[in-house]
Formats: structure tokens, sequence, C-alpha cells
């Protein structure tokens, strides 16, 4: 396998993100600051340096050369970020490490974090105290208490519907709100994810809850590394269990219902189409944060990630609208523009020099690993509880940031994807 253009600088930049990030280990680099909510709030000055200096910077940082396109006009969001998710290289990004209310788009973290934790068969009966604490006017799927669902109802319900009824029931399910709270944040520290404090595993809206387009370019990253994590936020739609009733004949029978995926480049809407190649992630709207959507998309064999946070136009869609646009101008650009940085590895893995014969580790929630080398394409996302079949999945080898047998990043070189499963026409 060729060596990429940038070998030589990759690990230089790894090295440095490590020194940076022990360095932002400090109390005072950790301190989560009250979300900036108002219109006219202005990045900070200074924020943190983790995959290279510029992305430190505030404003837009881009290498415009001869023969790089010009970034899209009208770009209103407070922070984005394009970045190749093989190489990891950040092709341009605005206000990258500016710490706002993440809303929904932090359920990618809560996901990257219990997925492995439970077979999608298992199934639990939800008790009042499951549903306690959910906040007012949150997204819900409709689970109801006494009802009895399995693992891969709920994640579908965190998914699709953005639930924040399934996550405080799987939160139950892992020992409690406070203790999901703290695994969130013990892994968003490993994944160098240091922007992020979590308050609420729902990403609803928190006194000090914060994320950056950084960080959450990095948990969808972390996510699409684990086949159950693609296949759920691809599916476009699912049969999700109803209410126990009983029927004109007095027989109790539970019906089901369906639910479709809020992520209008995936599902579509009626001002934005569906975006070609698209293949996820996962999208967020609160008071505070606005609108949030980190998106992974292939186009010619080429794999980028696109997180959007809080455009300042009142337009419907917007968030998606961008996201789209700097889709456009990333796969453009792809090849043409120099890097500004790169999203780096967990902290555990930084220092990792995998040997040549390391294969691909298991990464998936049930126990299905991430393809190996050269292996077929990940199935089409077909849930069980009754997905259209139109969802994609990302099938990922031992690369976009492959895990090693030992669970360890593979980094410094550059493995190809399979390809990516194509969505099936629509009828």
């Amino acid at each position: 396998m060729p060596a990429p253009k940038n070998t030589v600088r990759r690990p230089l930049l790894v090295a440095s993100a490590v020194l940076l990030s022990t360095a932002l280990t400090s109390p005072v680099a950790l301190a989560a600051p009250k979300p900036s909510t108002s219109p006219s709030a202005t990045p900070p000055a200074k924020m943190s340096t983790v995959g290279g200096a510029r992305l430190g910077q505030p404003g837009t940082q881009v290498n415009l050369a001869g023969g790089v396109p010009v970034l899209p006009k009208g770009l209103s969001g407070r922070s984005w970020i394009v970045a190749d998710a093989e190489s990891g290289d950040v092709l341009a990004a605005h206000n990258a490490h500016w710490r706002l209310a993440p809303a929904s788009t932090l359920k990618m973290l809560f996901a990257d974090t219990l997925l492995p934790k439970w077979p999608k068969t298992t199934e639990h009966k939800v008790e009042p105290s499951d549903m306690a604490g959910i906040g007012s006017g949150s997204s819900m799927v409709g689970i109801k208490e006494d009802e009895t669902y399995s693992v891969h109802d709920l994640w579908l319900g965190v998914f699709l519907r953005s639930g924040n009824d399934a996550v405080h029931v799987l939160s139950a399910m892992n020992g409690g709100v406070k203790n999901t709270v703290d695994e969130m944040n013990a892994h968003a520290e490993e994944l160098q994810a240091l922007d992020t404090h979590v308050v609420s595993p729902d990403g609803y809206d928190a006194p000090e809850q914060v994320s950056s387009a950084y960080d959450l370019t990095l948990f969808a990253r972390s996510g699409m590394q684990k086949k159950d994590f693609r296949e759920y936020c691809s599916t476009v739609s699912a049969k999700f269990p109803g209410e126990t009733k009983k029927n004109k004949k007095g027989k109790k029978v539970r019906g089901s219902f369906e639910i479709q995926n809020t992520n209008r480049l995936l599902a579509g809407d009626y001002d934005v189409p569906v975006y070609q190649g698209i293949a996820g992630v996962k999208n967020g709207n609160t008071t505070n944060a606005g609108a949030t959507f980190t998106g992974v998309a292939e186009r010619d064999g080429k794999v980028l990630l696109v997180t959007v946070m809080n455009p300042r136009t009142n337009e419907s869609n917007e968030v998606y609208k961008e996201t789209a646009n700097l889709f456009d101008w990333g796969f453009e650009a792809a090849g043409k523009v120099e890097p500004v940085g790169e999203l780096v590895p967990p902290r555990s893995a930084a220092e990792a020099q995998p040997g040549p014969s390391a294969s691909a580790g298991e990464a998936g929630g049930s126990g299905d690993g991430a393809a190996g080398a050269g292996a077929k394409p990940v199935a089409s996302a077909a849930s069980g509880g009754g997905a259209d079949g139109a969802g994609v999945a990302l099938g990922i080898a031992g690369g976009v940031v492959a895990l090693l047998a030992g669970g360890a990043f593979l980094v410094n070189r550059r493995w190809p994807l399979p390809d990516l499963v194509r969505r099936r026409p629509r009828p």
C-alpha cells in the first residue's frame, strides 16, 4: 500500500497533539463555560489547538491557492468543519473549537459510549423512574411505561427520532443518568474531545453543557467504526413498537408505528433533497444550540465529515443546506487544498506503533466488528424493527480511524475504505 503524500507531516502533528492534549488537561482548559447563546456573541480570541494551531484561531481557516475552489457564499454557521474521514485531514474550518451548546448531536457521544454494552436482543421493561428528568419540550419517540422494548428498538428511537425518552431508558439500564454522564465525559476525554462537557446525556440544554464542531466530528468518526452505529444512523425509517391494547375481541395486542429519520439530508424534505452519498450521522436543535448537524458522505471514493453548528439565519433547514454546500466544496477541494489541521486519534492510541501484521479490531456494539481490509461492504441498513431498506451503511475497514485488535487507533498511514453501500433508488 503506497504511503500518503503527507506521511512525513502526520507523525509531527500526532506528536504535537499528544503534547497539546496533555497541556489542555489543566483545570483552566477543562472548565466548562456557559454556552454562547447571544446572536452577537463572538468566539474567544484563544481556543484549543488540539489538531493544529490554526484550528484554535477564530474565523475561517483555509489554504486557498491556485486550483482550490473558493468556499461557498453565505455560510452563516457560527462554527463548522470539513474533514477527510479517512486521513483525518481538516480541509477547512471556521471557529472549529468554539465551545457551544451541542443539542442532540451530543447523542453521537452517548451512542459511541453505550452501544457496546448490550446485544441488540436485550429486552427491558420500562419503569416510571426510567423516564424521570426528561426536559420539557424534548423530542420523544413514544416510549410507554410498563412496556418492554429491545435495545434495538431503543437505539432506533435515539437515532431516528432523537428520542430523549429512549436516551433516558438506556441511561437507566446503564446505572442512571449520573453514571452515564460520567462515562460520556470520560470517553470524550479519551477521544481528546476536550472542548466537551456533558451535563445531560440527551443533549438537552443545560448550564455548562458544551461541545464544538471539532469534537462532534471526532464523535462521528469514532462512532462510524461501529457496525451498529453505522446501521442506525443511516436508517431512513423503521417500525417502532406501540402500546399494548385490547382489541375488539378483548385480546391484548401490540401494534407498531413508523418512525422516520429527522436527518433531512438522509430522508429529504420539501426544500432539501436527499444528498447523494450521504451515510448519516446526527442532527439536533434546541433553544440554546440552534440547529446543529454532523454528516458523513462519499463521492468518487472520497469520504468526508462535515459539522455545522448554529446557522445565524432563520431559514428552514439552513443547517442542512450549508452542510450540503460544504460537502460539495470539500469533494471538489479534496486533493487540491493543503489541510489546516487534523482530527487527532484517541489519547490511548496517540503513541501506538502498530506492526504490519496488525488486523482490524472488534468495534461492533452487537459483537459484529468492522470489516477487515478488503472485505465486502457492510449490508444495507435493514433494521429488524422494520426498516424500509433505503438506509445506507458506511463499511469501514482498517481505515477511518481503524481499531486494531488491541483497541488502538491506526495512525500515520491511510487505509482504503470498502465502498459505501449505495442508496437504493426511491420508487
